[in-house]
């Protein structure tokens, strides 16, 4: 008997449109579900962005410095991947030279915490905006990096979370809402 198997990328397209998105239904106009793979995979960039940049503004700047073990980046190195790696992906699917796309860009170029904020900002901004310009018919050929990189944000989300707690802190996230 022959087998029917699906590609990992048409599972995910599969479940993107079966499942609700992440995101919180007053931000989202559909009601909390995602009418397509490229709105769905945009409320999950912007929920990891926003999660990102609220840690960043609320992280204090005498503190950007700060690392869990000498082995790890700073608080402020964590960002600057992160929104390198945006702009890699974005440079990757574009073929443009959007942004600083280096793996770990240097603290040379961002020396306060404004300027990594700003950085990391619009490498989210730019993200969005390719994920809303191409819609279905350009996301889905580059789906499975887009994933990736979304999944990538929040996994750095996650260790900020680490140095937040080992610093006695809250994230933003955790914390009550008004």
């Amino acid at each position: 008997m022959k087998r029917f198997a699906l590609g990992p990328a048409y599972v995910l397209i599969i479940g993107l449109l079966a499942f609700p998105s992440v995101t919180p239904a007053q931000d989202d106009p559909s009601g909390g579900r995602a009418k397509t793979v490229h709105q769905a995979l945009l409320a999950n960039w912007n929920d990891a962005g926003r999660k990102l940049l609220a840690m960043a503004e609320d992280w204090p700047e005498s503190k950007y410095g700060y690392r869990l073990t000498p082995a790890t980046r700073t608080f402020q190195e964590v960002l600057l991947h992160v929104a390198g790696s945006n702009y890699d992906l974005l440079n990757r699917v574009t073929g443009k030279k959007l942004g600083d796309d280096a793996n770990d860009p240097k603290l040379e170029a961002y020396k306060t915490k404004t300027q990594t904020i700003a950085f990391l900002k619009k490498s989210i901004e730019d993200g969005a905006a390719e994920i809303a310009k191409e819609g279905d018919s350009g996301i889905v050929p580059h789906l499975s990096p887009w994933i990736g990189y979304t999944e990538h944000m929040g996994e750095h989300y996650g260790l900020l979370v680490a140095y937040y707690r080992a610093t006695g802190q809250v994230p933003p996230e955790s914390r009550p809402q008004r």
